[in-house]
């Protein structure tokens, strides 16, 4: 399909080995990147299969057998262009708009609609080579009606293609109509099609557009589902303001061999202005998706998703996608890659793209295994049969983790007041969720820190928590008493019990401006003192705050007792609420843009706070500043990195040290319920950092889409938003993570008490911890 079109799947029942098939010295490169020795060797075995033969003289062929980084989950493998503008039987090999492997070495390429000529299936070997990548086709099937007659591309526009188990058949969808047929390969005939949907059909027969149809389709590894996916938006779908396709994906259940019945249709958004060109089914409600796009005298623009149905809505009865505002009933999707970050590694192009290496990529197909559990995966750009474009295959690693679980959730209830003065004096008598100020006791409005509470322990099941200044500014906190919580979350009763307190005070008068409490014996620290927000034990069982008025690190003894004068950055970093800013002096740091973050080294002799929001005058608004501070010396080491996040208005919420020194980040937005956006869990190295400081970043965990497969978070309370078999975390303020052993990890929130409502409209949120199995979290 000429500018977008695309078509590729895995065959089902994939059994595929990764042997050696000649012997090849291993990779430097390899050794370098790979975390053990043993997966390094393996790696390089790998390799030398995946590398295919060395293409016929004229073709290009990269020779990255190491893996080119394109992405955190992503490396090039090869890529070659021995098919480009080839001929076979006296047919052009043009066209190649979907891909299916049927063994190792094997797949079969769909030619879409050339013309007149007839509609075909070329198999392609992918043969082995001391570190090239090569395709050379060895066979031709003429796809024909079940009496015979070829189709052609005037009556097939073949772009989807799913090789079934046994490999005497293969399924293949039109654009035309559209179709899905089965067609017998052993003389091409077609012996079955499916029922399409009546409102897919082209118009003027349906709402589909010409050339927008099933561009995609994929068949789960058990052979029991197909998705066909639409290219474009039906014509009450459309798109959205910003650009993105409403798209519709179709769900056919049916077994292998035997028909396949329209069962869900799924909403799925692309990104602008691109289309859905291909789908993988990994099974278990999981998918890959292809999106392309074309912009004259630009180029392509091509982008591979992880997608997820699970806890997903059906559709099918919905009129128009555009009336959809749960983001909970659209298919979920992560970027694994963008292809325009790759490295060119020898492209070249024959007509403007961003990156040389881009073309029309429409195929997509799922190898096999590679060591440290990725995959191989397979990509075809289509030429159109135009001079100026090419019909290259690429091999790409990816990495394909399942996705995250809910293990674990308990609550703790927004008005669970704890023994202390009465607070929330200083707030309006405003009925806020149900709840009017003042409170009886001292609330605890979510928790801004989860450690563990006693140094060193791995276990969730007896925190520290801590709650950040009360009811978030100066002028309105100074009877909110500043505290951490020794808290034992009960996930079997999904309640949290509060055993004792930690009460930060400053007898010793370690402060040196003036506070609340300034002439009373224990001097206990208040929200108008300070905004503690981020907590870490030390080597020597000291506590250490990071706070967000200063900003300022905060030492006292294990009892909450401060150690010595708050400690403020050396660079000059100020807030507005500054006890050191001078009269007629500028902040250069927003309000509440702080420490809300700050990791410990797993020795404990080391912090790394980092500011929540950029500074001021910071020409990059979406940079994140990562500071060192040495604990034995008690001073910062001047070392800084730069963490950026995906938009300018996102904060970071909480950093924990992953291991040795790579860190795991909250990234989130300022939204809750159904317009939060943006909760995840980002690991970033230290050690992997550019020249220049930048971090890199990963997606460890989307935290709106969490599958709870055994009802962790059922049943539910009435009107609550976000549980079931997909679990959302859809509260504003997300603001502590703590890594356990293995791939299991603590998140808990934060709750503004009594402002936020995430979870059930018109009632203050409660706390939450919940537990996160997280599959390929250390990788």
């Amino acid at each position: 399909m000429s500018g977008s079109a695309l078509a590729s799947c895995g065959y089902f029942d994939q059994r595929v080995r990764v042997g050696v098939t000649r012997t090849t010295t291993l990779p430097e490169a390899l050794v370098r990147s790979t975390r053990r020795p043993a997966l390094a060797i393996a790696a390089a075995a790998a390799m030398a299969m995946l590398s295919v033969a060395v293409p016929p003289a004229g073709a290009a062929a990269s020779s990255h057998s190491a893996g080119a980084r394109c992405s955190a989950d992503v490396s090039l493998l090869g890529f070659t262009d021995s098919l480009d503008k080839t001929t076979f039987q006296g047919t052009a090999v043009a066209g190649l708009s979907a891909l299916a492997l049927t063994r190792p070495s094997r797949a079969l390429a769909l030619v879409d609609n050339i013309g007149t000529t007839p509609a075909r299936l070329y198999d392609v070997a992918l043969t082995s080579g001391q570190r090239k990548l090569s395709a050379e086709v060895r066979g031709m099937t003429t796809l024909r009606r079940p009496d015979g007659a070829p189709y052609t591309g005037a009556d097939f526009d073949g772009e989807g293609l799913v090789a079934e188990r046994g490999g005497g058949t293969v399924l293949a969808s039109s654009e035309t109509e559209p179709s899905i047929r089965r067609f017998r390969l052993s003389d091409g005939r077609e012996v079955a099609s499916f029922d399409v949907p009546a409102r897919f059909r082209v118009a003027p027969a349906g709402q589909a557009q010409v050339n927008q149809t099933f561009e995609a389709l994929a068949g789960t590894p058990d052979g029991r589902v197909l998705y066909a996916g639409m290219e474009g938006p039906l014509s009450t779908d459309g798109r959205d303001a910003a650009g993105r396709g409403l798209q519709r994906i179709l769900r056919y259940e049916g077994k292998p061999g035997n028909a396949y019945t329209p069962a869900a249709q799924y909403a799925y958004r692309t990104d602008a202005g691109l289309g859905l060109v291909e789908l993988v089914a990994l099974g278990d409600d999981q998918l890959i998706a292809l999106e392309r796009g074309f912009t004259a005298g630009v180029g392509n623009t091509v982008r591979v998703y992880r997608v997820s149905a699970t806890g997903v809505p059906d559709v099918s009865g919905v009129e128009s996608l555009a009336t959809l505002t749960d983001p909970r009933a659209w298919l979920g999707k992560q970027l694994l890659v963008d292809l325009v970050d790759c490295p060119p590694s020898g492209a070249s192009a024959k007509q403007p793209q961003p990156n040389p290496l881009l073309d029309n990529i429409e195929g997509m197909a799922l190898g096999g295994p590679l060591p440290g559990g990725r995959r191989t995966l397979y990509l075809l750009s289509d030429d159109n049969n135009n001079a100026v474009q090419t019909t290259r295959m690429y091999a790409l690693s990816v990495r394909l983790p399942d996705e995250a679980r809910l293990s674990a959730r308990a609550l703790l209830s927004a008005t669970a007041y704890q023994p202390g003065p009465v607070s929330g004096t200083q707030l309006p008598p405003t009925t806020v969720n149900g709840v009017t100020p003042p409170f009886q006791g001292q609330p605890i409005p979510g928790f801004s820190a989860v450690i563990p509470a006693t140094p060193g322990s791995r276990s969730a099941s007896r925190l520290l928590a801590m709650p950040d200044n009360g009811f978030g500014a100066k002028n309105n906190s100074a009877d909110f008493l500043l505290r951490a919580y020794v808290i034992e979350p009960d996930y079997r009763s999904g309640k949290i019990d509060v055993r004792s307190h930690i009460s930060f005070r400053d007898p010793d008068r370690k402060v040196p401006f003036p506070i609340v409490n300034q002439d009373t014996a224990d001097r206990l620290l208040t929200g108008a003192d300070f905004d503690i927000e981020s907590l870490a034990w030390d080597a020597r069982g000291d506590l250490w705050i990071g706070e967000e008025f200063g900003p300022y690190l905060v030492r006292t003894d294990r009892t909450g007792k401060v150690l010595q004068a708050p400690i403020p950055l050396p660079d000059g970093t100020k807030s507005p609420q500054s006890p050191d800013l001078a009269q007629g002096e500028s902040p250069t740091l927003p309000a509440s843009r702080g420490f809300e973050a700050m990791a410990a080294s797993e020795d404990g002799w080391t912090l790394y706070p980092i500011l929540e929001g950029a500074k001021t005058n910071d020409p990059d608004q979406r940079r994140r500043v990562v500071y060192e501070f040495d604990v034995r010396a008690g001073a910062y080491t001047g070392r800084t990195w730069s963490f950026r996040v995906d938009e300018p208005a996102l904060v970071i919420g909480d950093a924990a040290v992953l291991d040795d020194r790579r860190l795991l980040l909250i990234e989130r937005d300022n939204d809750m319920g159904p317009s939060a956006r943006i909760k995840r869990l980002v690991v970033t190295d230290l050690d992997a950092a550019a020249p220049d400081g930048a971090l890199p970043r990963r997606t460890a965990v989307d935290l709106l889409r969490i599958a709870d497969p055994k009802g962790v978070s059922t049943p539910a309370r009435p009107g609550e938003y976000g549980v079931g078999p997909l679990f959302s975390f859809p509260l504003q303020s997300v603001e502590s993570v703590l890594p356990l052993h293995g791939d299991r990890i603590v998140v808990a929130n934060d709750n503004n008490f009594p402002g936020n409502d995430g979870r059930i409209p018109g009632r203050p949120d409660d706390t939450e911890v919940i537990v996160i199995d997280v599959p390929g979290l250390r990788d």
